[in-house]
This record gives C-alpha cells, structure tokens and sequence, in this order.
C-alpha cells in the first residue's frame, strides 16, 4: 500500500469513526436524556408520595396528641370532682341528723324548764353546723327568695293577697343544702300564687 492508499483508508476510517460517534453521541444524549428525565419523575413521585404520607402521619400523631392532652385533662377534672365531692354520699345521710336536731330546738325552745338543755343542744347544733360548713355544705337560703326550680322544690302553691308575694317561698318545710355549689337536696317550700 502506498502512502497515498494509506491516508484515503485513515481518512475514511476516521470519517466513520466520527459519523459513528456522532450518531452514538446523538443517541446516546437523547436516550440519557430519556432515561434521566425518566428517573427524575420517577424520583419526584416518590417524594411526593412520601411527602403524602409525612403529612399524613403528622397528621394521626397531632390527632392522638390531642386526643391524649383530653384524656389527661378530663382524668384530672374528675379525679378532682371525685375529691371535692366524695363525701357527698355521706353528707346527705347527715341531713336528717340536722334535721332532727332543728326539730328538736324548736320543740325545746317551747319548753321553759328545758332552756338549759336547749342551750347546750344549740351549742352541739353550731358545733356540728360549723364542721359541715368546712366541709363545703351551705343551707339554701328561702326567706323571701325568688323561686328558682334549681334549689327549691314547690310542694304547695299558695294563694297570697300580696301581689308582691307571687313566686316567691312563703315557708320552707325542708331545708335544702349544696355540697360545694352542688345542688344535693333540694329545698321544699310552699310558693305564692
């Protein structure tokens, strides 16, 4: 082969060389492309998918948090209603005692021989009054008061001539009490009409 042979075939060699590598070029950029823009979705669906399930879970996480913070707060107001007003049970099987004992003042009073037996029942009665007061039992006031269906309970209406007297207690016949601004035994009065 000649020199001049020998460069025509270098020439040509290196012309398909370079057709072939542009082609390949060509190719190979847009199928990188392809592919690249392919996992590039690929990728970005999964991040949105998984940006989905963050929210999601966050979103159950917040939920049970709140839903403990109520359990705990309820937990603790009840425990706290359950101290304050554990003792109602036995404070409505002492209001008979109190009654009783209002009786037997107002039967002794009567009495003149007994005045020094009602002083020391009297002196017992205050005793026993005071201790229930810092308990949290309060007598529910009806002298004169409006009649309100959430402390008094009528059992006899009552005709007045008084217009000003209309439902309003005219006589109490059993007294009511609250344990710590509970409501436990309803006042019974008698209610103009």
């Amino acid at each position: 082969m000649s020199e001049k042979d020998k460069e025509i075939l270098d020439e040509t060699v290196n012309e398909n060389q370079n057709g072939s590598n542009e082609g390949n070029e060509y190719c190979g950029n847009n199928c990188s492309n392809t592919s690249e823009t392919e996992t590039e979705t690929s990728v970005e669906q999964q991040l949105e998918e998984a940006n989905k399930k963050i929210a999601v879970l966050e979103d159950k996480y917040l939920r049970q948090v709140a839903e403990f913070d109520n359990y705990r707060k309820r937990t603790v107001k009840e425990k706290a209603e359950l101290i304050k007003n554990g003792g109602e049970r036995v404070m409505e099987s002492i209001l008979p005692v109190l009654d009783d004992f209002e009786r037997a003042m107002s039967n002794l009073a009567k009495d003149e021989n007994a005045a020094d037996i009602l002083t020391g029942v009297e002196l017992i009665y205050t005793k026993f009054v005071g201790i229930l007061k810092q308990n949290g039992l309060q007598k529910i006031d009806t002298e004169g008061a409006e009649f309100n269906t959430d402390f008094h309970e009528a059992i006899a209406m009552v005709p007045t001539p008084d217009e000003s007297m209309k439902g309003k207690v005219l006589d109490c016949v059993q007294a009511g009490y609250t344990l710590n601004d509970k409501v436990i035994r309803h006042a019974k009065v008698a209610v103009g009409e």
